[in-house]
């Protein structure tokens, strides 16, 4: 068996940029916390605000942006533009309306999500309490 040499130039200098972009962020845990991250067994009450704020925030824009893009689609097929305007009105208009609608559902779909997620929470906080009674003893 023979080991390989790498050459000079595939090998990286500490100080170079590349050798940054390869060293494991500090940070990185900290700048991404998600909800998978949020521990089950936190008994801090949270209220309905701090819950659905997101999908609620969601469903708000979508359903400003989806109102904006029938009116500008209505505004394109009533009034009588020139043929520049005209066709900008048509394009944008359903674009705003798809992009609002799909918004939209995106937040109807999210808030049984967070519902069956607080559920399970309940359910695990349970078992947990169960389990511990009977193995204290």
């Amino acid at each position: 068996m023979t080991t390989e040499v790498l050459p000079s130039a595939l090998e990286v200098d500490e100080k170079s940029p590349e050798a940054k972009d390869l060293l494991p962020s500090q940070t990185a845990s900290s700048l991404c916390i998600s909800s998978r991250s949020e521990s089950i067994w936190t008994t801090t009450p949270r209220s309905n605000w701090e819950i659905y704020r997101k999908p609620v925030v969601i469903m708000s824009v979508g359903g400003a942006i989806l109102l904006f893009g029938v009116i500008i689609t209505c505004l394109a097929y009533t009034l009588k533009l020139g043929d520049k305007s005209l066709t900008a009105l048509k394009m944008i208009g359903p674009a705003f309306l798809s992009l609002g609608l799909m918004m939209l559902v995106c937040g109807l779909v999210w808030v049984p999500i967070i519902k069956k997620k607080q559920k399970q929470r309940q359910k695990s906080s349970f078992f947990q309490n169960f389990k511990s009674f009977f193995l204290n003893r």
